[in-house]
C-alpha cells in the first residue's frame, strides 16, 4: 500500500507544479489550440490556449510510478511496463497529432489512416507481449479469455494457440482503439475528460488493491473466489500514479482552462484504461466503470447512424456535451453534472465487482 500512496502523491505534486512551467513554455512558443469552425461559438474564445498538456500527465505518471517503486524497493513487473508502454506509445501518437495541428495551424492533425496505423502498431506490440513473460506461477500478464469481473469461460484460443493469439490481438486492439477514442471524444470541455479520468482510474486503484489482497498466487488468500491477475498491486500503483497526475493537471485544466491535454493526453489515458482492463481481467466491467466515456461515444454513434439513415439529427450536436451546450447549459454546469454521472457509473461498477466476490 505504501507504493500506491507514494506513487499517487508524487505524481500529483509533479503534475501540479510542472504544468505551469509547460504553460509558460507553450505560450512563449505560441503553441495554441485551434478550434473547429463547426463547433459551439463559445469555444472560439479558447483559441490559442496551450495544448499538449498530456505530456505532463504522462511524465508525472512515469516519474510517480518510478520513484514510488524505487523508494519501496519494488521490482518493475511485466504488467506495469506493458501498461506504461501502451500509455506512452499512444501518447506519442497523440503528440504527433497535436504537433501537426500547431505547426500547420489547423484543427486537423494526423490523417485518420496514419493515426490508425500508429495506434495499431502500439496496440499490436502490447497485445503480443501481454501473452508472454510467465511468472513462477506460469501466469502471463494477459489471458486469451474474455473477462468480465474475472476471466470467463469464453476462450479466444478455443481452436489452437496461433488462432487464439490472432483473435486476442484483434480483441485487444479493439479495446485499445475504443477506449483511446472514447477519452478523446470526451475531451471537449474544460476539465471534463480529466475529471472523469480521475474518477475512473481512482476506481482501478481499489480494484487492484482488492485483487492483490485476494490473489490466487498467495497460499494465504488463494481460495475459490481469488483473482488470477498476475500483478494486481503493480496495476494499482500505476492507476494511483495516473489518478494523481490527473488531480494535479485538473487544477490548471478546470474552467477556464489554462491548458488542454490534447490528443497527447486523451490517447494516453484511453490506452492506459484499456491496458488496465485487459491485465486486471476486467475488460467488460471497464465499460461500466468508464460508463461516462461509453455514453459519450454512443451519442456520437447514434448521431452519425441516425443521420445517415434518415437525414435528421437526434442531438443538436454530438458528442453529448455539445448538445447540452447548444441547449443553453453553462460549461461548468455540464462538466460538474457529467462528473457526477461518472461517479455513479464508477459506484455501480465497483459495486458489481464487490458483489460478485461476496456472492461467491
Amino acid at each position: 500500500m505504501r507504493s500506491v500512496l507514494i506513487s499517487g502523491g508524487i505524481s500529483l505534486l509533479i503534475s501540479l507544479l510542472c504544468t505551469p512551467l509547460l504553460i509558460r513554455y507553450l505560450v512563449r512558443k505560441q503553441y495554441g489550440q485551434f478550434i473547429r469552425q463547426d463547433g459551439p461559438t463559445a469555444h472560439f474564445t479558447k483559441r490559442g490556449t496551450p495544448t499538449m498538456g498530456g505530456v505532463v500527465i504522462i511524465a508525472a505518471t512515469l516519474l510517480g510510478w518510478g520513484i514510488g517503486s524505487l523508494l519501496t524497493g519494488r521490482t518493475p513487473s511485466a504488467s506495469a511496463l506493458l501498461v506504461l508502454f501502451l500509455m506512452t506509445g499512444l501518447g506519442v501518437v497523440g503528440f504527433l497529432d497535436d504537433y501537426i495541428k500547431i505547426s500547420r495551424q489547423r484543427s486537423l492533425g494526423l490523417s485518420a489512416r496514419w493515426k490508425i496505423i500508429g495506434q495499431g502498431m502500439v496496440g499490436l506490440t502490447f497485445a503480443v507481449l501481454a501473452l508472454q513473460f510467465p511468472n513462477q506461477n506460469y501466469r502471463t500478464p494477459a489471458s486469451t479469455r474474455i473477462s468480465f469481473i474475472r476471466d470467463t469461460n469464453i476462450d479466444l484460443a478455443f481452436a489452437g494457440t496461433t488462432l487464439g493469439l490472432i483473435l486476442f490481438v484483434i480483441w485487444a486492439n479493439f479495446l485499445i482503439t475504443a477506449w483511446s477514442n472514447a477519452v478523446n471524444l470526451t475531451d471537449g470541455l474544460d476539465g471534463l475528460a480529466t475529471g472523469v479520468s480521475l474518477i475512473v482510474f481512482g476506481a482501478y486503484v481499489l480494484v487492484g488493491v482488492w485483487q492483490s489482497n485476494q490473489t490466487c498466487q498467495s497460499m494465504l488468500t488463494a481460495g475459490p473466489r481469488c483473482y488470477d491477475s498476475r500483478d494486481p498491486l503493480e496495476l494499482a500503483v500505476i492507476a494511483a500514479a495516473i489518478t494523481g497526475a490527473c488531480f494535479g493537471f485538473l487544477w490548471w485544466n478546470a474552467s477556464p482552462a489554462k491548458i488542454f491535454m490534447g490528443d497527447t493526453g486523451s490517447l494516453a489515458l484511453g490506452g492506459a484504461l484499456a491496458g488496465l482492463s485487459i491485465l486486471s481481467r476486467t475488460e467488460v466491467l471497464a465499460a461500466v466503470i468508464g460508463g461516462m466515456f461509453v455514453l459519450i461515444v454512443l451519442s456520437d454513434v447514434i448521431q452519425i447512424g441516425f443521420f445517415k439513415m434518415t437525414g435528421r439529427r437526434v442531438f443538436k450536436m454530438a458528442p453529448l456535451h455539445h448538445h447540452f451546450e447548444l441547449s443553453g447549459w453553462g460549461e461548468v454546469t455540464i462538466v460538474i453534472r457529467f462528473w457526477i454521472i461518472a461517479g455513479l457509473f464508477v459506484a455501480v461498477g465497483v459495486g458489481l465487482f464487490y458483489a460478485e466476490w461476496v456472492a461467491g
